[in-house]
This record gives structure tokens, C-alpha cells and sequence, in this order.
């Protein structure tokens, strides 16, 4: 069965984004960016990124499939990128569109839940969450993964990495790594 990985960058106080959902201040040095951006995680680069930076042709490591909300794909949008992760199968989940911009991009608007469980079923690499936080709320059931790249930023408030009711999931840490600007990579599974 393949795993569903929240796959997500925050600050040391549990946020991922501004209030206004900007994400842009999180400091990359180039041996995190790569080490582990491009050397471990090239799949989670969106296609643009990837081409920028002259590594358009790596083949996916962890996941063939992703998730994202709507905010997180309005930021593309609003770069004129209709379809950020050519080189994944992409789904934008969002209750306001019903249809997709782009061909590539299939837009689920019923039970996301549902279609986790049943892209789980299908045979392949992982299914990348990609946010945001209502979208990682929603799905917390389904979550199997989750690495956590914690900057070494304090941002005060701003978008928490989960917008859920309070309940208990346990998890255990299955990996530590940290990069020479202190950002810290923690690698979490669900416990069963």
C-alpha cells in the first residue's frame, strides 16, 4: 500500500506561512538545497524550480502523486503556472472549483479522504501532501509520513502547520538531520 507523506517546511514556533499564506523568508543554504532538496526530496521541487535549476531529468525518489489545497495552488497560479508538478500526477482539492485549469491537474471536490485511500490502493511511489494546513487537517487520519523541515526562524503567527479540532496521533521519529544553517529535518511515521 503506498503512504500518504506530509511533506512540509515551518518555523521554529509551528507555522508554514505568513498570515497572508507568503513563504518566501524561509533561509535555504546551498548544501541543504543540494543535499537534501535536490539530492533526496527532487520530486517535492516544483517543475519550474527543477528546470531553473538544471535538474528537470532526476527521477522521482519518494512519490509519483500529490496533493495540494487550493492556497498552495494559487501560488502557481498567480506565477502563471497552471501545472507546478509536471512531473508528478497533481490533484488540488478545493470545495469553490470543480474543474481544472489544466489537464494535467485533476481538481477533487468531494470526500478527499475517500480518494487518499483509494490512490493508497493503487500501485506506485508515495503521495506527497503538499498543503496546506486545512488540507493536512482534514487528512490527518490518512497521514503515514510526515517530514518536517524546521527553519530556524520564529515568525510569531502566521498559518499553523495543522488548522485541526485538538485530538492525539501518535507518531515516531525515525530520523534527525541537520544542515550547516541550522535548519533541522525530522522524519516521522504514524504509529499503528
Amino acid at each position: 500500500m503506498r503512504k500518504l507523506t506530509y511533506y512540509v517546511g515551518m518555523s521554529i514556533d509551528g507555522f508554514i506561512a505568513a498570515p497572508d499564506g507568503a513563504f518566501d523568508f524561509y533561509p535555504v543554504s546551498e548544501s541543504f538545497l543540494k543535499d537534501f532538496l535536490v539530492g533526496e526530496y527532487p520530486d517535492c521541487l516544483p517543475t519550474h524550480v527543477r528546470q531553473h535549476l538544471g535538474v528537470d531529468d532526476l527521477e522521482n525518489k519518494h512519490f509519483d502523486t500529490m496533493l495540494q489545497g487550493r492556497a498552495t495552488y494559487d501560488a502557481a497560479l498567480e506565477l502563471g503556472i497552471t501545472s507546478p508538478y509536471k512531473h508528478l500526477r497533481q490533484y488540488v482539492v478545493s470545495r469553490s472549483v470543480d474543474k481544472s485549469i489544466d489537464h494535467e491537474v485533476e481538481v477533487i471536490s468531494g470526500d478527499v479522504a475517500a480518494k487518499v485511500r483509494e490512490l493508497k490502493q493503487e500501485v506506485g511511489l508515495g503521495i506527497y501532501l503538499a498543503g496546506g494546513a486545512n488540507l493536512a487537517a482534514q487528512l490527518l487520519e490518512e497521514i503515514d509520513e510526515l517530514v518536517v523541515k524546521v527553519y530556524p526562524i520564529v515568525t510569531g503567527s502566521g498559518i499553523p502547520v495543522f488548522s485541526a479540532e485538538f485530538g492525539v496521533f501518535d507518531f515516531t521519529l525515525e530520523s534527525t538531520r541537520t544542515f550547516d544553517n541550522g535548519t533541522v529535518v525530522l522524519m516521522y511515521s504514524k504509529r499503528r
